[in-house]
C-alpha cells in the first residue's frame, strides 16, 4: 500500500513538472513573439514615416523612393500575416531593404543619409561595386556603378537573389528582379555576372554565380533568395514583366 501511494505521489509530480514546463515555455515563446513583432512593427513605422516625408528630386533618387515604398507595402503585408518570430524577422528584413532605398534617394539628392544601418542578410557574402563597369551581353548593354547617375537609376542594397549574389550598387536597369520575383535566374545570368563584376574589388563573392551554379546541379536557382522577400514576392503588385535586356526570362 505504502509503495502505491508513493508512486501516486511520484506520478503527480512528474505531470505537474511537465505542465509547469509547458506552461513556462508557451509563456516564453509568447514573449519572444511579442518582442519580435514590436521590433518589426518599429522598423515598419521608421520605414513609412521616411516614404510618407520624402520625395526624390531627380530620376535616381524618385525610382529608389518607389523602391523603399514598394518595400514599404511589401512590409506591411507580411506584418499582418506574421505569426512567428521568423515570420516577424523576414518583416524586419524587407522593412531594413526599404531604408537602404531610402539612405540611397537622399544620397542621390545630396543630402545626408542618416544613421548606419544593420546588415541586410547576404549583404557582407555580396560585397559593392566599387567602379564603373559598362557591359555588352547578348547584344545589350548594362552600367554599374558605385554611384547614382543619369545611366544608374536603380538601386540595389545587396544581398542573395535566388541563391545568387547581386552586390550593393547603381545600375542601369533592375535585371535582378526576374529572379528576385521568380526565384531562379535565366540562363544568360551567370554570362552577365561574369562580365560584370570579374576581378571588381569589393565584390566579394565574384563567383557567387558558377560556385551557386555547381552547388545547386545547375538549375538555374534554388528559389531561396534571403533579401527581404520569399521567392513569391509580395512586391506591391508590382509588374516585372520586359524582357530585361534580351534575357529570356
Amino acid at each position: 500500500m505504502g509503495t502505491g501511494i508513493v508512486l501516486l505521489v511520484l506520478l503527480v509530480l512528474v505531470v505537474g513538472a511537465g505542465w509547469y514546463y509547458a506552461k513556462t515555455a508557451a509563456a516564453r515563446r509568447q514573449r519572444e513573439l511579442e518582442d519580435a513583432q514590436a521590433d518589426a512593427r518599429r522598423w515598419v513605422e521608421r520605414l513609412g514615416g521616411q516614404v510618407m516625408n520624402l520625395t526624390g528630386t531627380d530620376v535616381a533618387s524618385q525610382q529608389a523612393m518607389a523602391d523603399a515604398s514598394e518595400r514599404f507595402t511589401a512590409a506591411g503585408s507580411q506584418m499582418e500575416q506574421a505569426r512567428t518570430v521568423e515570420q516577424c524577422r523576414l518583416v524586419t528584413q524587407t522593412a531594413m531593404e526599404g531604408l537602404y532605398y531610402v539612405r540611397a534617394a537622399r544620397t542621390a539628392m545630396g543630402i545626408d543619409p542618416g544613421p548606419e544601418l544593420p546588415d541586410l542578410t547576404g549583404q557582407g557574402r555580396a560585397g559593392k561595386v566599387s567602379e564603373n563597369r559598362d557591359v555588352e551581353v547578348e547584344g545589350h548593354r548594362y552600367v554599374a556603378s558605385p554611384q547614382p547617375g543619369s545611366r544608374t537609376p536603380h538601386y540595389y542594397p545587396g544581398g542573395m537573389v535566388a541563391g545568387r549574389p547581386v552586390p550593393q550598387g547603381w545600375y542601369s536597369e533592375p535585371w535582378w528582379k526576374p529572379a528576385l520575383v521568380a526565384g531562379a535566374w535565366g540562363v544568360g545570368s551567370m554570362l552577365l555576372f561574369s562580365a560584370m563584376f570579374s576581378g571588381m574589388a569589393g565584390v566579394a563573392y565574384a563567383d557567387g554565380f558558377a560556385d551557386g551554379q555547381a552547388a545547386d546541379g545547375g538549375d538555374g536557382g534554388d528559389g531561396g533568395g534571403d533579401a527581404g522577400g520569399d521567392a513569391g514576392g509580395d512586391f506591391g503588385g508590382s509588374d516585372f514583366g520586359g524582357d530585361f535586356g534580351g534575357f529570356d526570362f
